[in-house]
């Protein structure tokens, strides 16, 4: 399945992606899992469709004058659909019933000026909002701090999914924040262009969490990341509207998009992105390595990052993650060496594609690398999407499974690995649950590369617990080293801490400036990315 076929996914509550594409474990992947003390949990999920939740504490009626009583919902249904969102210890509150931050009412505006009015209402009203789209953010992004306020509004975009603009002179696109990156590759393709951007939430995320969480996808080494392709946006803020990206690139001032971009909902709410687009490729074609050891690897990556030819897609996994073979979940407690395998991929013109495809092989054959042939790179791409799969049946076993990531420059690429990967199996070995640990580089540059690293062991009686030891642990490592607390991930409230530290006291209080300015009551994801203050 390519990413064209894929469908717009509204997913459950805590189970991932398309109903008609789950998942299950073999019989044989349970008893191997057994085997390595994983023990399925006493309790089968909470049935949310039986729970209920307390009416909303502030007056629905000036919100439903702006988007229609039929674009506002208090029901439980749609509060529990909107409450957090995909990271594990999300999935593993929402399982164990808990939806203590569940809005209290959804609207959904079918216009910028529709959003900017309900902003206004909510700071008349007091009421805290957080801006959803797709609603994938992996770092409690929508759990914002909703104390004193009196309640809370999850604003759906979903209705701002409209083509708005297509400028195939420029090669640019307006695109309505709501929109899923999905529908907007399937309409930009009739137009033989593609935006060109495949993170692995594909199926569910949005143009405006892309670009609120600068959100980074497989094909970063050709097409670049999210942020890269902006070239204006328009942003609805309780004091009114922002409109940035009057040209390509500029000489007036600092560049505000670069600001918004990444400020997760906390200085306004992204409604309208306007992108670069590139032609639809011709020719698309993967293949894959194998070094030595992972060392060999990064460097022959380093090697096309600064000298070239890139590949449009360029990843190495570690030798953990190369041994374990995703297909079969219980592979994940067999790891060991066995050599790293890189993933490459080209897209273009034929004439195109078949040139950078000569340039890297020869860097690569002289930097120690084996040609394994096309079919486990198209096989790495066909099953891109299907991973994210396999973490409900195995929560479901008693697995804790998560992932995390971060990026550094190239001199510190190795000392950062080995630092998260002994943070975190020392964190979780004290608990009793030595974990595996798998690591690839999944995006590069002339400078640095990002560590992407997933995580997987046994879950103790209280798994969210367990996995904020180990992501304290991992965090302490990251700073430890000088590398950034995410790359493509975003802060949300995971990482709050953190970032402060990364960035410094005097950097947070001007964003807390620039935040007085645009959100002076505080409506906006209290909370998230930096303490709210109140």
């Amino acid at each position: 399945m390519t990413e064209s076929d894929l469908p717009v996914t509204d997913f459950h509550p805590y189970r991932w992606g398309d109903p008609a594409r789950r998942t299950t474990l073999p019989a044989a992947a349970k008893e191997t899992l057994a085997a390595f003390g994983v023990r399925t949990p006493e309790h089968e999920p909470v049935d949310l469709a039986g729970l209920t939740l307390p009416e909303p504490g502030f007056d629905l009626a000036p919100l439903a004058a702006v988007v229609g009583a039929e674009h506002l919902s208090a029901a439980a249904a749609d509060r529990i659909a909107h409450t957090r969102g995909w990271s594990t210890p999300d999935l593993l509150k929402l399982r164990a019933g808990d939806l203590t931050d569940a809005p209290d009412a959804v609207a959904c505006p079918g216009s910028h000026q529709e959003v900017v009015d309900l902003l206004a209402a909510c700071e008349r009203l007091a009421v805290a909002v957080v801006p959803y789209s797709g609603g994938t953010s992996v770092v409690g992004g929508l759990a914002p701090d909703r104390a004193g306020f009196a309640g809370l509004l999850a604003l759906d975009l979903r209705r701002l999914d409209a083509l708005i603009a297509l400028d195939t002179v420029s090669r640019t696109a307006t695109l309505g924040a709501g929109m899923r990156g999905v529908e907007a590759e399937r309409l930009l393709r009739e137009q033989g262009l593609t935006l060109g951007h495949f993170p692995q939430s594909y199926e569910g995320a949005s143009i405006g969490g892309y670009a609120a969480a600068r959100s980074a996808g497989q094909s970063s080494a050709g097409y670049g990341r999210f942020d890269d392709m902006v070239v204006g946006l328009e942003l609805a803020t309780p004091r009114g509207t922002v409109s940035l990206g009057s040209a390509p690139k500029s000489a007036a001032g600092p560049d505000l998009r670069q600001l918004v971009l990444g400020s997760e909902g906390v200085l306004g709410v992204i409604t309208a992105v306007t992108v670069r687009v590139r032609r639809a490729p011709d020719t698309r074609v993967f293949e894959a390595w194998r070094f030595e050891d992972f060392e060999a690897g990064a460097a022959a990556l380093r090697g096309l990052a600064q000298d070239g030819p890139l590949p449009t897609v360029l990843r190495l996994s570690d030798e953990a993650e190369t041994s374990v073979n995703l297909a079969d979940p219980a592979a994940m407690f067999a790891g060991g060496p066995g050599g790293c395998l890189a993933v490459t991929g080209y897209e273009g013109t034929a004439a195109e594609v078949a040139a950078r495809r000569a340039g890297a092989t020869e860097l690569l054959t002289a930097a120690g690398g084996q040609p394994l042939g096309e079919e486990p790179g198209e096989s790495w791409r066909h099953g891109r999407f299907k991973a994210p799969y396999l973490r409900d049946p195995l929560l479901d076993e008693g697995v804790l499974i998560e992932t995390l990531e971060t990026v550094t420059f190239w001199s510190g690429l190795h000392e950062l690995r080995a630092a998260v990967v002994k943070a975190l199996t020392d964190a979780l070995t004290a608990q009793g649950t030595p974990p595996l640990v798998l690591c690839h580089i999944s995006h590069v540059y002339e400078t640095g590369a990002s560590l992407y690293f997933t995580v997987a062991c046994a879950q103790t009686d209280d798994p969210v617990a367990q996995w904020q030891q180990a992501k304290q642990a991992a965090n302490e490592a990251i700073r430890s080293c000088g590398a950034a607390i995410t790359h493509h991930h975003g802060v949300g409230t995971d990482h709050r801490a953190p970032y402060a530290e990364e960035v410094g006291p005097l950097a947070i209080e001007a964003l807390r400036a620039v935040k007085q300015v645009l959100d002076p009551a505080g409506i906006l994801n209290p909370g998230v990315l930096f303490e709210s203050g109140r």
